[in-house]
């Protein structure tokens, strides 16, 4: 990971496992023109890496992440420290793309902004004490680009009704509904989100790789057209050396060593 001048979030990589954590603590770690930015960067950097095998986004202090930053959205952006490389939409886009697993650690409310990074996030553990919501209606505002996030976790009503009453969700709520995978309480959330990393690493990161691609080809096709592709897909993991080596432990009863080929 390159070591860059970081604003509003703090990067760490141990064993593997990027940390990105929303460093804003003192504005319930909003979102803004240059958080956005940086978590761009982050992201885009874990994903180039070859000793990331996947990333945990979370936020410091007891909120995960309040929102868009209302001032900003009044006309006082803060001044990015790095040139600029996108938008909250560009954010969103890298995230459900990226081509290593991102782990959102909910450790407190996701509301509007960040309840979209929240469900663009690959796998998300969320804190029994969190509530997910996008209020924006109580603004007279709506949260347009994190439906285009929620509308791939969420059943179509359920979301209708969350983003038109502007709902809080508890995170037993969120996870019932598919926007977090699961809820635990603020004692085992450490344990629950080290699991899912380890059985990540655990895995090829090839498979891993084929596999995230893949799943983004096909997501808006008919299922008449997936297969075709998922196919031709499945022959292409087949030729690799992590799968080759997967199969030749497997009949050897042993371990298998990846090699990311």
């Amino acid at each position: 990971m390159q070591d860059r001048p970081y604003n509003t979030v703090l990067v760490t990589v141990d064993a593997g496992v990027a940390t990105v954590t929303l460093n804003r603590p003192q504005r319930r770690n909003a979102i803004g023109v240059q958080m956005t930015n940086e978590l761009l960067y982050a992201f885009e950097d874990a994903a180039a890496d070859d000793e990331v095998r996947c990333t945990v986004l979370t936020g410091a202090g007891t909120v995960f992440c309040a929102g868009a930053d209302l001032g900003q959205l009044g006309g006082d952006p803060d001044v990015p420290s790095l040139p600029h490389k996108g938008g909250y939409d560009d954010l969103l886009r890298t995230m459900t793309r990226t081509r290593k697993p991102i782990v959102a650690r909910v450790n407190g409310h996701a509301m509007g902004g960040g309840l979209g990074l929240v469900a663009a996030s690959t796998v998300a553990i969320a804190s029994t004490e969190a509530k997910l919501g996008a209020p924006e209606v109580k603004l007279g505002l709506f949260p347009f680009m994190i439906y285009a996030v929620l509308d791939r976790v969420m059943p179509r009503r359920r979301l209708t009704e969350m983003l038109l009453c502007g709902e809080r969700l508890s995170a037993e709520e969120a996870a019932r509904v598919g926007v977090v995978n699961r809820s635990v309480p603020p004692a085992e959330l450490d344990a629950a989100v080290k699991a899912v990393t380890d059985s990540l690493i655990a895995a090829s990161g090839t498979a891993v790789r084929l596999g995230l691609a893949a799943i983004n080809e096909v997501d808006a096709l008919p299922f008449d057209e997936k297969l075709p592709i998922l196919a031709q897909r499945l022959g292409e993991c087949l030729a690799t050396a992590d799968a080759r080596e997967g199969l030749t432990a497997f009949f050897e009863k042993r371990p298998p060593k990846w090699t990311g080929q």
